[in-house]
């Protein structure tokens, strides 16, 4: 491998020996994927493409028996067995490629996928050894016009900014460069229907835009450095529909979560055309009555709705979840209930799957599309709050965040900083960010330096 691909491999070497004890290896040693050591006299002949198909195989069985970071030494493996491999090293589609199937990026934020690729082999590695930077963030909190209006209600991560939603229906941005606020955004002046009911509900960030709905049903459309009253792209009817109890989606998609009418409980957008396309489900009825009383109250979450990058929708209450194909929503992929329960606050997505914690603390990780489990482990912890990313889990109970990995469900570390209570929390594969209930904001960076 070329010397700087070998940053990534000897890294990945360190760690796999070391932070992997879970009986996940194969051996006496780091994965070698196929027998390629032995060299092979008409080897120069092979063409590059087949080279790269058998790297990326290579890639992800590595990655899918002992995990992601395994996935820099199996490649160096192969990349030894000659001069002419070693030379598809410098090749950067397949850098794209790997990067891609290894660590969920589609575009790049350094000058090449070989870089990209090594900068987030160091920073999943972080993650798993604790290494970041915490800082809480600073905002100018005048001009709150009602009780409880500084509480954060929910918070969204993208590669360049946190977007904190807050309870008088403010948009607070912050740079994650700069760790600076750099803009707030407000909701239309309207009737209101309870103290709350311009209460941020949910965050999208699709760069250039951000989106944000309120409590009362509204969604509001603006520009990241464009002007700060927000554009009302969507009048909520909440004698129709109820409350907008959570919001997310992605660039294609919105997707709301409703309680308080019957058989109203999901709402989809088209987030080009901003069409409502898909009103069904009954997963919130058992909840109508809480969902009015959010209102007027500070109320415990009464159901949670996240998105997969497989286009696909995750969402819960206490009792249930279901999963439903964002292109097809009208015939879920799963509906599941539990006599144990669920912790709402415990759902989240990455990529492909999905977590929850039952009542009882057991924590499972799934596959969004098939329900394949893809690990499970006991949190021992009562009330929380969490968020996961491509290989962690994390967990806030009693203002402690603990982090396990979700690829075989170990647990690695708590963080050193008890936030106290927490009423918000966020996280993707390089950032997380927690609202405490003092409206201190949070954020740890494991970014690769």
């Amino acid at each position: 491998m070329s010397s700087s691909s070998s940053s990534a491999s000897s890294s990945s070497s360190s760690e796999d020996g070391n932070g992997n004890g879970h009986g996940a290896r194969r051996g006496g040693g780091d994965f070698e994927g196929p027998s390629l050591t032995r060299r092979r006299g008409n080897n120069e002949i092979w063409p590059g493409p087949f080279v790269e198909d058998l790297v990326v195989k290579v890639a992800i069985d590595a990655s899918r028996s002992i995990g992601r970071l395994a996935a820099a030494g199996a490649i160096a493996n192969v990349f030894q067995v000659c001069s002419t491999w070693q030379a598809v090293s410098r090749s950067d589609p397949l850098w794209h490629r790997l990067t891609s199937v290894i660590w969920g990026r589609t575009h790049r934020m350094h000058t090449t996928w070989h870089e990209e690729y090594v900068y987030r082999h160091q920073t999943s590695q972080n993650f798993r050894l604790g290494r970041s930077v915490h800082v809480t963030l600073h905002f100018d909190p005048t001009g709150v016009d009602i009780p409880d209006g500084l509480t954060c209600r929910c918070l969204t991560l993208s590669d360049t900014h946190l977007a904190c939603g807050f309870a008088d229906g403010t948009v607070r941005l912050f740079d994650l460069a700069t760790r600076l606020h750099v803009a707030t955004f407000h909701p239309q002046q309207g009737d209101r229907f309870g103290r709350f009911s311009r209460a941020v509900s949910g965050i999208i960030i699709t760069d250039p835009r951000i989106i944000f709905a309120t409590l009362d049903g509204d969604i509001y459309v603006t520009i990241i450095e464009g002007q700060h009253q927000a554009r009302r792209a969507h009048i909520g009817n909440i004698v129709d529909d109820g409350s907008l109890v959570d919001f997310t989606g992605c660039g294609r998609w919105w997707v709301g979560l409703y309680a308080g009418v019957p058989g109203r409980a999901i709402h989809i957008w088209n987030g080009n055309t901003e069409e409502l396309v898909y009103v069904n489900t009954t997963l919130t009825d058992r909840e109508s009555l809480r969902g009015w009383h959010m209102l007027t109250e500070l109320t415990e979450a009464i159901g949670r709705v996240r998105v997969t990058s497989q286009e696909s929708a995750v969402a819960c209450t206490s009792n249930k979840y279901m999963v439903l194909d964002l292109r097809n929503p009208a015939f879920p992929l799963h509906d599941r209930e539990s006599a144990r329960g669920f912790i709402v606050n415990s759902l989240d997505t990455n990529n492909e799957a999905f977590i929850i914690v039952d009542n009882r603390g057991r924590a499972i990780v799934r596959r969004a599309d098939t329900l394949e489990e893809l690990c499970r482990f006991n949190t021992r912890l009562g009330n929380l709050m969490g968020c996961m990313n491509l290989g962690y889990a994390l967990l806030c109970a009693a203002g402690v965040i603990r982090v396990w990995g979700i690829e075989h469900g170990q647990y690695l570390y708590s963080f050193g900083e008890n936030i106290g209570a927490v009423n918000a929390m966020a996280g993707d594969d390089r950032h997380v960010a927690a609202a405490s209930s003092n409206s201190t904001i949070h954020l740890w960076d494991f970014g690769a330096q």
